[in-house]
């Protein structure tokens, strides 16, 4: 005879569906972020007059501006404590980030520099413009929100550097190649600050940017070498012109770069870059009387308002925790 079966367990409640993570949003950068990074594309502005004076092979230039950086940083972090400076490097994560971010910038240098020998220089500054698209083309694919106003400035943006620099795409297989290049080179300056600002999120300013340049001047060394470029034997007025880029485009401007990418995404410094060929325009004015051409004042107005646009349509910042820590 079966059982008689007693009050039925109360079956249990069906599991909640956990949400999925609401994907990250693109961060509106403090103030005085916007600040620094003002600084900082006026400091890189001035890397292609400087550049045009120095009479030393391109990669050399490339390879000594961030060998004579690296010192200066390593001062940096020893005056800021070298045991919190370098307490990020524990991270893998961080310390992964800063060893490809070095590796990116060298390859950045060497796409784009040599690209300005293989085409027009109008064609190389365009393609090369091109940073924003990929970063925020890389901010989509790590799932990051990339509001519609973005895009939008983005585009703007781009409207002004094209008018400025113009199109002037050549048919040549030598021209093609350096279009080809500089195309590169943008992906490559954009795959740069988004890994940086990855590293970032653990590393202190100079720590990252002790790792960043002592890797990319050791790859640059390297490639110096292979193509038999020559590192030495420059007149002084050389020297002083790679100690001006040392000081000016690479530790004013990229490490301030460096600086804000703390806080602000990948794809608003890259919009930001942007005025680098307006402030290059400027300086050529002033020191090789070299006219900019009537297109230069909207074009300016064009990647202002599309440098808002991308400002404005970014959710609030991030925390980071590697200045707060070192700030205690």
């Amino acid at each position: 005879m079966a059982a008689p079966s007693g009050p039925s367990a109360p079956s249990p409640a069906p599991a909640s569906p956990v949400p999925a993570p609401a994907p990250a949003t693109m961060a509106r950068p403090p103030t005085v972020d916007l600040v620094l990074l003002t600084v900082a594309v006026f400091a890189v502005s001035t890397s292609a007059p400087l550049i045009r004076g120095a009479d030393a092979p391109s990669l050399a230039v490339a390879f000594w501006r961030t060998l004579l950086a690296v010192p200066v940083v390593s001062a940096l972090v020893l005056v800021g404590g070298w045991r919190r400076q370098l307490a990020g490097l524990a991270v893998p994560a961080a310390r992964k980030a800063s060893l490809v971010a070095g590796l990116l910038l060298a390859a950045h240098f060497g796409a784009w520099v040599p690209s300005v020998e293989l085409t027009s220089v109008a064609s190389a500054t365009t393609l090369v413009a091109t940073q924003p698209i990929w970063a925020a083309l890389l901010a989509r694919w790590r799932g990051e929100v990339v509001p519609r106003n973005a895009w939008y400035g983005i585009g703007v943006a781009m409207v002004g550097a094209v008018l400025l620099t113009g199109v002037d795409l050549s048919i040549s297989g030598r021209a093609l190649i350096g279009d080809l290049m500089a195309i590169v080179g943008g992906m490559l300056a954009a795959a740069y600050v988004t890994v940086g600002a990855d590293a970032r999120k653990s590393l202190s300013t100079s720590a990252y940017a002790l790792v960043c340049y002592a890797v990319a001047s050791a790859v640059l060394f390297a490639v110096c070498l292979a193509g038999g470029q020559a590192l030495g034997g420059y007149d002084s007025e050389t020297w002083l012109i790679l100690a001006g880029l040392t000081l000016g485009p690479q530790l004013l401007g990229h490490t301030l770069i460096n600086r804000v990418l703390g806080t602000t995404s990948a794809t608003l410094v890259s919009v930001a870059i942007l005025f680098e060929i307006v402030g290059a325009g400027l300086l050529a004015w002033a020191f090789f009387d070299e006219v900019p051409p009537l297109s230069a004042l909207p074009a300016a107005g064009l990647i202002a308002g599309g440098l808002v646009l991308v400002a404005r349509s970014g959710a609030t910042a991030p925390t980071t925790t590697a200045e707060a820590e070192l700030a205690e």
